[in-house]
């Protein structure tokens, strides 16, 4: 069918004995059409093939019905075997699947990308925009929202932003974890913190310093960027400065799935000499030798329920400006 036979309004109208007016409020979602003229209209719709021009309905509704989902990495560290990135997208998309909108995913790991996120969602073409992984005091959410655009964050924004936001409790997690070592014997804890310009990172190191020091045991770090590559040079720092250590938590399971590796290279037995903790509980977390203890945080319920917040946000009715989820120990082979 060419443009010139698509079927218009007024076709649609014709065919249901209806007003233009009328089939346009039925288009448009409104709930003030009658339940027989409303079916006789969709009936209509059906029977013609006629499909809205959704640029013309959003001048009109001043909706989209998009929302943006803007990740601060790199093409390279969203796409690569780091199942946080994946399990937000996951459960943004099956909430915004449910309320029949659409995500429209975005990278801002670059100057050149966070401008072109900015021209984007102010551009109007988006009804509101979810920013997960953010790095330091990033600025865009916070002027995003002050320009009236419904903004939530995953993980609490850093630099004193108040922009809603969905996170997990990292220091409680990370907490219960060394405290299970301390309790399993273990007295030269280290830990490969996550990087201090974000929020995980930083709560997961003082989780950590929470449980050490009323302890009286030291604080032996080394840091990482939650990657497999950075957690296997900290722990290589930590051996050669520490060799004595007789565990370590990782702040996100790859690092500690590294961290497993290279004790095994330096002739280290995990967990008899060595135990390991992790943090985030992916799913090759139960599939490493030996299976990963870890601290669980529910990653696919951040996604859908920051989405549910957003969604709340943009029509106008109240939300929890902060939503702080659980997390758990599960324990496995490795402590």
């Amino acid at each position: 069918m060419t443009t010139a036979q698509r079927p218009t309004l007024e076709a649609v109208a014709r065919r249901a004995g209806v007003s233009r007016a009328t089939v346009s409020r039925v288009v448009n979602g409104s709930t003030t059409v009658a339940e027989p003229i409303r079916k006789a209209v969709h009936r209509a719709i059906s029977e013609l093939g006629y499909v809205p021009n959704l640029a013309a309905r959003s001048l009109v509704t001043q909706r989209t019905d998009s929302v943006a989902l803007v990740m601060s990495e790199a093409a390279t560290r969203v796409f690569s075997d780091d199942q946080y990135f994946p399990g937000i997208i996951r459960g943004a998309a099956q909430e915004l699947e449910t309320a029949d909108k659409q995500l429209v995913l975005m990278l801002a790991g670059s100057p050149a990308g966070h401008e072109r996120v900015e021209r984007y969602t102010t551009g109007q073409h988006v009804d509101g925009v979810l920013f997960a992984s953010l790095h330091g005091a990033d600025p865009l959410p916070g002027r995003l929202a002050r320009l009236g655009i419904p903004v939530v964050c995953s993980g609490r924004p850093l630099g004193g932003t108040s922009v809603p936001y969905v996170d997990v409790d990292h220091i409680g997690g990370v907490s219960r974890a060394i405290q299970h070592l301390i309790d399993s014997g273990r007295q030269r804890i280290a830990t490969i913190a996550g990087p201090q310009d974000m929020v995980g990172g930083i709560e997961r190191l003082t989780g950590y310093q929470a449980a050490v020091a009323p302890a009286g045991l030291p604080e032996w770090v080394a840091y990482g960027d939650f990657t497999r590559e950075s957690g296997m040079a900290a722990t290589r720092r930590l051996l050669a400065e520490h060799p004595d250590l007789d565990a370590i938590f990782a702040a996100s399971d790859l690092m500690a799935h590294a961290a497993l590796r290279t004790l095994r290279a330096t002739g280290r037995r995990v967990p008899d000499d060595v135990a390991v903790i992790g943090f985030d509980d992916i799913e090759t977390a139960a599939y490493t030798d030996p299976p990963l203890t870890t601290v669980r945080q529910p990653i696919q319920q951040i996604g859908r329920r920051m989405t549910r917040q957003l969604l709340r946000l943009a029509a106008g009715e109240p939300i929890e400006p902060a939503v702080v989820l659980p997390t758990e120990l599960i324990l496995r082979e490795s402590a």
